[in-house]
């Protein structure tokens, strides 16, 4: 079968198409017909050290597809079931996957729109939901709002009755988000968007901000966060890694800050995030108050010009990989 692997090289990922044979699943295994796959940044970034390999490693975090084969023990999904679910890998075109970490693909959805789904939603679910804590009449801020998990955070925020300003470095990605539901949209690029957020609240601030884009708005992020306002770190594809903390104001203002990482979950962790999502989001996805957003579909064969699409940072919501 065809697989991609990642290397990074002094910062910079890249992929290799390789020739492998179609794994085998073993007890508590299943095997996936990959017919889509999405871009994930985290999985793609080489500044980030849980996802750096020298040697090459399976890309690709999440897919859909259908169900070739399962191992022993399986009971969860038969043969040629259709489902989308995180995996390792899934840049290829068979993938194993623990079923615990699937879920079923409703009838209406394409693959495309199937694949777009497990990453970000699931994302979204734990920062929002799981350690987020959001509530109804609460305001979310969402800074890098046009990417998967930013278009995720909105759709689900409104969902849950949150009031949700978006900041975005382009009028235009804000002008096509307002569609989603956005309350407020806030240009900023790199200058302290925090005073544009606390007019917004009547001066009161966010109660959740969800930060994917790194470093260099934290300290904007945390000035936006009104009292026992809580921010998630989430991303950090601006690369930088270290900034400076305001321990008054998060002392002051009871303030939480917390990370939303797949790489540190053990497994049962990430099944765990995944009942949640199935409980929590996949409700209002059933019944279309959830849309994923499809920005733009790429074949296969050119998987590294859908990175170099995403790289540029071009997108507003997910890029998604077809495999016929």
């Amino acid at each position: 079968m065809k697989s991609y692997w990642i290397r990074h090289e002094n910062g910079n990922a890249v992929l290799e198409l390789r020739e492998l044979p179609i794994p085998e699943p073993t007890p508590g295994q299943m095997l996936l017909r990959v017919r889509a796959t999405s871009l994930n940044r985290g999985d793609l970034l080489g500044t980030i050290a849980f996802h750096r390999a020298a040697a090459g490693r399976p890309a690709g975090v999440d897919a859909a597809g259908e169900v070739h084969a399962v191992g022993a023990g399986v009971k969860e999904f038969g043969l040629g079931a259709r489902v989308m679910a995180r995996g390792r890998g899934c840049f290829a075109e068979y993938v194993l996957i623990d079923p615990a970490l699937a879920t079923p693909i409703p009838d209406r959805f394409s693959w495309e729109q199937a694949a777009a789904v497990p990453i970000s939603y699931v994302t979204a679910w734990e920062a929002l939901i799981q350690f987020g804590r959001l509530k109804k009449g609460e305001w979310l801020l969402v800074v890098g709002a046009s990417s998967g998990v930013g278009v995720a955070s909105i759709q689900l925020g409104k969902v849950l009755g949150a009031k949700v300003i978006g900041v975005s470095t382009a009028e235009a990605k804000l002008a096509k988000l307002k569609a989603l539901g956005l309350d407020a949209a806030i240009c900023a690029r790199g200058e302290d968007f925090s005073a544009k957020v606390l007019e917004a609240t009547g001066g009161r601030g966010a109660d959740l901000a969800v930060n994917l884009v790194g470093g260099t708005v934290f300290g904007a992020c945390q000035k936006s966060l009104g009292t026992f306002g809580r921010l998630a770190v989430v991303g950090y594809v601006d690369g930088v890694m270290t900034t400076p903390l305001d321990l008054e104001v998060v002392h002051g203002k009871r303030q939480e800050i917390f990370g939303i990482s797949n790489a540190s979950l053990t497994p049962a962790m990430r099944a765990d995030a995944t009942r949640g999502f199935n409980r929590d989001v996949m409700p209002a996805i059933n019944d279309g108050r959830i849309v994923p957003v499809v920005d733009r579909v790429f074949p296969f064969d050119q998987l590294p010009a859908a990175k170099a699409y995403v790289d540029a940072g071009a997108q507003i919501g997910k890029v998604v990989v077809r495999l016929d």
